[in-house]
């Protein structure tokens, strides 16, 4: 399976931005879904991440309240929308796929999309 992340940018303070991860084959219902980061000169960080079939959501504290995971079963896609940006919040986001919320456990992994955020 590949996994094909789209939708970064740039965007001012206070913006919103939509990532895409498209997946090539479907993920079975244990699966989980799950985006990070990696800024800058810093080691990668859980975002947050969506169970394929229960649909429960997880999220890192700092982007709780503001990003929002989703997914579209009908298209394999995973959606995370961005809200309130803050230049913090610049980094390469990646979507992966695991078979639990352990970062460890996430070895499927797609290529990136730069996020940046001016002030």
């Amino acid at each position: 399976v590949q996994l094909q992340a789209s939708g970064g940018g740039l965007v001012q303070t206070g913006g919103s931005l939509r990532l895409s991860c498209a997946a090539s084959g479907r993920p079975y219902s244990s699966h989980v879904m799950g985006w990070f980061r990696q800024a800058p000169g810093k080691d990668r960080e859980f975002v947050a991440a969506i169970r394929w079939g229960s649909l429960r959501t997880y999220y890192a504290d700092s982007v709780k309240g503001r990003f929002a995971i989703s997914r579209d079963s009908a298209k394999n896609t995973v959606y995370l929308q961005m809200n309130s940006l803050n230049p913090e919040d610049t980094a390469v986001y990646y979507c992966a796929r695991g078979t639990s919320t352990a970062t460890s456990d996430f070895r499927v992994w797609g290529q990136g999309t730069l996020v940046t955020v001016s002030s």
